[in-house]
Parts: structure tokens; C-alpha cells; sequence
């Protein structure tokens, strides 16, 4: 299995994409029945020194998991909305968009800008 990392990084992780997620719905996270199965679940499965809890490592895999998918949906969002086709566009808008900028005539004579 690979190295999941710290448990608290995980949640804070989760938190900070269900902010986001929040945020784009317009309300606070910490009202969402989400967090609240986050929260309830991450304090449920803690090590404690009276026992040791091996759903924990089940619960930790299931919340990288959703970290991973929460994440990747937003990224893939915020690249849908920068590249996605907005109609006919300008020769100059193209070249912007992969980092190009069209040749300039000296002396303003020849081509159009």
C-alpha cells in the first residue's frame, strides 16, 4: 500500500475542499452535513492509548480517496472554464492562450494588427 501520509493532513485536506466547495454554493462548510460526517467519522476512528483502531487505516485510505476525487474535480473545473471553447476567437486571442504573440510589421505598413 502506498504511504498515505498524516491522518490530520488528510482531514485538513478534505476541509479545505469542502470549503472550496462551499464557497461556490455561497454558504458556510461547517453547516454542511459533509463536515459533519467528516468530522464525526475522523473522531470516531482516533488512536487512543486505551485501544487500537484498525478501521482507522480503512477510514484514512476512503478519505484520501475522496480528497483525490474532491481535488481533481476542482482542478478539472478551473481548466474547463480557463480552455473552454468560448465561440469564434481572434488570431491574437489564440496565440495568447498558448503564450504566443504575432509578428508586428515595422513601420506599421503591410499586415493589420
Amino acid at each position: 500500500m502506498a504511504a498515505l501520509g498524516s491522518p490530520l493532513r488528510t482531514l485538513r485536506g478534505l476541509l479545505r475542499e469542502l470549503r472550496h466547495a462551499s464557497a461556490r454554493a455561497g454558504r458556510p462548510y461547517r453547516d454542511t452535513p459533509a463536515y459533519q460526517h467528516v468530522m464525526a467519522a475522523f473522531r470516531a476512528h482516533r488512536v487512543t492509548s486505551e485501544k487500537l483502531c484498525r478501521a482507522q487505516q480503512e477510514l484514512h485510505f476512503q478519505a484520501a480517496t475522496y480528497l483525490c476525487l474532491l481535488r481533481s474535480v476542482r482542478e478539472h473545473l478551473a481548466l474547463h472554464h480557463e480552455y473552454h471553447g468560448k465561440g469564434e476567437r481572434s488570431p491574437r486571442e489564440v496565440a495568447g492562450l498558448v503564450g504566443f504573440r504575432l509578428p508586428q510589421q515595422p513601420g506599421g505598413k503591410g499586415w493589420d494588427p
